[in-house]
């Protein structure tokens, strides 16, 4: 309780306060020295910096690994990693001016090119960084964005992305000395000549109003192609078909979980972000339902604003189904911190559809990668979840049943007399319905079974005796002859 507190200044320890702390184990630099040319060339080096505001001195290292692992996947080489202890951070440099001195040797002593701070900068802080260090400084909120600029395949993700992009670069918007400071028209060059008069425009004040127009572009773009998705689950809802979202954390198995379930094939990648474009693949309960799954864009601690704006309508997807499988990593020092981030991108999600979120289904997937420690806590702690591992496909059977048993079942029973010409109803009705009894006799196929009001109403014409449907609360158009 006594950490949840934020403490004021004087309450922090004066070693704390005095030293940057040094996060070990996060240098990617390799040590062999025929490869240190060619890395040289290809990657950037960086130094990592953190501010440790609240929680534990765990979570605080836990979150600059986590942003060694993302930088590793933007194509970095991370050389250190550092953590000032503050109450907040500092309003002009992030880590206090003292400590950028210390921040710049750091820099100099390993060579570094780049500095990238787990947070989001504002306009000042970079600036001020970025003239006291003499390198390129980017924050963690730039990272993600570079992230996602190199993943995006599909001409949706890659416009999302851009739209993110451009989000965050307008504020930050800002020219070296003199390059985006001229000006045209008025008095340039210190007098007035032909060509010279005008109200003028400065070379920034040109690019804002380019970057604007583009994201005007984009946002109409991203309306059009959310039309067809919005087309694409038009059909699927009208055909009656159940609809599982896959959401979690990045890098948490997302992806091999859709593979397991429904042999997608899609890429999977032991790395963060590694899908950004939504996979859907049909998938059958055992006893013969159909449901879609599909894989969504992973989540991650302070996701970018930027990217749920812009992602809104592939998160749709999330925020539409029936059912959210929530899948967790159980080899994760802090599953706990991964669950709660993916729930608070979840809520914020549904507050913007107007509702609640679907029902979630909680997987707690690499129990092969688990210790039996952290998974005996897990059990404790989430005892309703499922436990899988997608690698070796160790409890894929129990949540295939558990799906099957979170899926919203057809409304009405049905008892029908198909002729044998009518075998696309009977299609639809292995599709779409729930089949509880069937007999092919002279006359045609006899079924009973569960549907919906759509697929009810269409085979309403071959319901056998006086009776289609069971339930007293179906639509006027669902009864029997």
């Amino acid at each position: 309780m006594t950490e949840a507190r934020m403490p004021s200044t004087g309450e922090l320890e004066l070693e704390e306060r005095s030293s940057l702390r040094r996060v070990r184990g996060l240098s990617t630099e390799l040590t062999d020295v025929t490869e240190v040319e060619y890395r040289r060339l290809q990657l950037e080096r960086v130094v990592l910096v953190g501010v440790w505001t609240e929680g534990s001195a765990e979570q605080a290292e836990a979150s600059l690994a986590e942003l060694a692992r993302l930088a590793e996947t933007a194509g970095s080489e991370v050389l250190d990693g550092l953590v000032q202890r503050r109450s907040t951070p500092d309003p002009a440099t992030f880590i206090g001016s003292g400590k950028v001195d210390e921040l710049g040797l750091a820099v100099r002593t390993s060579e570094a090119d780049t500095v990238i701070c787990d947070g989001e900068l504002s306009p000042g802080q970079l600036r001020q960084l970025e003239e006291r260090l003499k390198v390129k400084v980017i924050d963690r909120t730039a990272l993600i964005l570079d992230i996602f600029a190199q993943h995006a395949r599909s001409r949706d993700g890659k416009a999302q992305v851009e739209l993110a992009q451009l989000s965050y670069l307008l504020p930050r918007l800002r020219g070296w000395g003199e390059a985006l400071s001229r000006q045209v028209g008025g008095r340039a060059a210190g007098g007035v000549g032909i060509g010279g008069r005008g109200p003028g425009e400065t070379k920034i004040e040109l690019d804002r109003r380019r970057i604007r127009a583009r994201m005007s572009k984009l946002r109409r773009e991203i309306g059009a192609m959310r039309q067809v998705r919005e087309t694409q689950r038009g059909s699927r809802t009208r055909n009656e078909i159940p609809s599982v979202a896959i959401v979690g954390y990045t890098n948490a198995g997302k992806s091999s979980l859709l593979n397991q379930l429904t042999d997608a094939g899609v890429l999977v990648e032991d790395a963060l972000f590694a899908t950004l474009d939504p996979t859907t693949r049909r998938a059958e309960t055992a006893d013969g339902r159909a449901y879609t799954l599909t894989d969504t864009v992973g989540f991650v601690r302070h996701l970018p604003h930027q990217l749920v704006e812009a992602f809104r309508s592939t998160l749709e997807e999330a925020a539409r189904a029936d059912l959210l499988v929530h899948v967790v990593d159980g080899a994760d020092p802090l599953p706990d911190d991964q669950i709660a981030a993916v729930r608070q991108v979840l809520v914020e999600i549904g507050e913007e559809q107007g509702g609640t979120m679907p029902p979630e289904l909680l997987v707690i997937n690499k129990t092969d990668a688990a210790g039996d420690l952290a998974l005996a806590r897990l059990r404790h702690a989430q005892p309703d979840a499922v436990f899988v591992s997608a690698h070796n496909g160790a409890g894929i059977a129990k949540l295939r049943e558990r799906i099957a048993e979170r899926l919203p079942r057809p409304e009405y029973d049905v008892d029908l007399l198909l002729p044998y010409t009518e075998g696309a109803l009977v299609a639809r009705l292995h599709d779409e319905g729930e089949i509880l009894a069937e007999e092919h006799t002279g006359d045609g196929t006899r079924i009973r079974a569960r549907v919906g009001p759509e697929l009810g109403t269409a085979v309403l014409p071959y319901a056998v005796g006086g009776s289609a449907v069971e339930s007293t609360d179906l639509p006027a158009t669902v009864v029997g002859r």
